[in-house]
């Protein structure tokens, strides 16, 4: 088992939250971005091209079976969970078989009001409660893999 990090988007916190439990249980942790990102020695940067979804090909080309992925990237995420990779995003949401499609439905939705010229609501800026959410999501899915 390995842990795949989008970091691209991935905040700070969650990704030293990742480092640190990973370091802990020896587990392997790959980041993968367009660009360089702050990582301690143990873990693997990926630095992939600037072509459109780049690392995101990177992420599904080292993902295997039983995985970890951390991704806030719906389509990536489907891609991920047709896998059978484990999937959660940085604010602590699980990705599955059974809401992927969903939570994919409403991605496109939503681009597409925002390519029409709807203002579209972002997500608000990375706060303790998500970060909260995600470091519980993230244990239990650590306790179930261990």
């Amino acid at each position: 088992m390995k842990i795949l990090v989008d970091a691209d988007s991935c905040p700070k916190a969650a990704r030293e939250l990742v480092l640190r439990r990973a370091e802990k249980l020896g587990i392997k942790v790959i980041f993968a971005a367009n660009r360089p990102i702050p990582i301690t020695e143990s873990a693997v940067m990926e630095i992939c091209s600037s072509h459109e979804n780049s690392a995101d090909d990177r992420i599904v080309e080292l993902a295997e079976e039983n995985d970890i992925a951390i991704t806030r990237d719906v389509p990536l995420a489907k891609r991920l969970v047709e896998k059978k990779v484990y999937v959660i995003d940085d604010r602590g949401r699980v990705f599955t078989s059974n809401n992927i499609n969903e939570l994919l439905s409403l991605r496109n939705f939503t681009v597409g009001l925002a390519e029409n010229g709807m203002e579209i609501v972002r997500i608000s800026n990375y706060n303790k409660k998500d970060f909260k959410t995600f470091a519980d999501s993230f244990d239990r899915l650590l306790t179930k893999l261990k």
